[in-house]
């Protein structure tokens, strides 16, 4: 059978995934168009002077209307950062079993990296943003702190059990690989802001290489 015959048969055997309606890609449109709005205004006036009025007004409809779409300025920005998170630990969850938990951990981060590098000249203001806006950088570590949470559970079957640990409690070392793991990944991230000419990939392999050999 040829590949191509392969390829329509496997098509045809694979689960189709519903288009969606006319309701949600009209949602999405018009969510599209408050974001390109608000980050037209964030780039000429900065985050914090920019109001939901300005947003909704640019995009021709009313401070009401805005809400429909997203709950605040900052869900514009962080609305999906959960979302993030979860692929990440899904990724992490998805590794192989004989890697190392930090190994994983490293190659979790991949899509993400991946994603950042594919697009760098939408990534890198948004991410100079988050640094630079006090109330977006709170709001930011928050949520980012829950990533520690999603992916702390995932290393579980990759570290020895503790002595004397008890399974109705939070091994503490899983929340540590994790949030150390997640420096990492902020420290090559800054690292790859404050020089275009850098790769963050490269640059992440190197941090969490150079936490690798601290360890006995």
């Amino acid at each position: 059978m040829s590949q191509s015959a392969r390829g329509t048969m496997h098509d045809m055997d694979a689960p189709q995934v519903p288009a969606p309606g006319l309701r949600e890609r009209t949602r999405r449109a018009v969510r599209a168009e408050l974001m390109a709005e608000a980050w037209r205004l964030f780039a000429a006036q900065g985050f914090e002077a920019t109001t939901v009025e300005e947003i909704a007004a640019a995009a021709g409809m009313s401070k009401r209307s805005f809400f429909r779409y997203f709950v605040s300025k900052e869900d514009l920005v962080l609305g999906n950062l959960e979302d993030v998170g979860r692929e990440v630990a899904a990724a992490l969850a998805e590794r192989p079993a004989d890697e190392s938990a930090w190994q994983a951990l490293r190659r979790a981060f991949d899509g993400l990296v991946a994603e950042i590098e594919a697009d760098a000249d939408r990534f890198r203001p948004l991410l100079t943003m988050l640094r630079s806006e006090p109330g977006l950088h709170a709001s930011h570590v928050e949520k980012r702190q829950r990533w520690q949470t999603m992916l702390a559970p995932q290393l579980a079957a990759r570290v020895p059990a503790r002595a004397g640990g008890s399974q109705d409690r939070p091994d503490p070392r899983l929340a540590a690989l994790a949030g150390a793991a997640l420096t990492c990944f902020d420290v090559a991230q800054t690292a790859w802001l404050d020089d275009p000419a850098t790769d963050l990939a490269a640059l992440l392999d190197e941090v969490m290489t150079a936490i690798s050999t601290l360890t006995p």
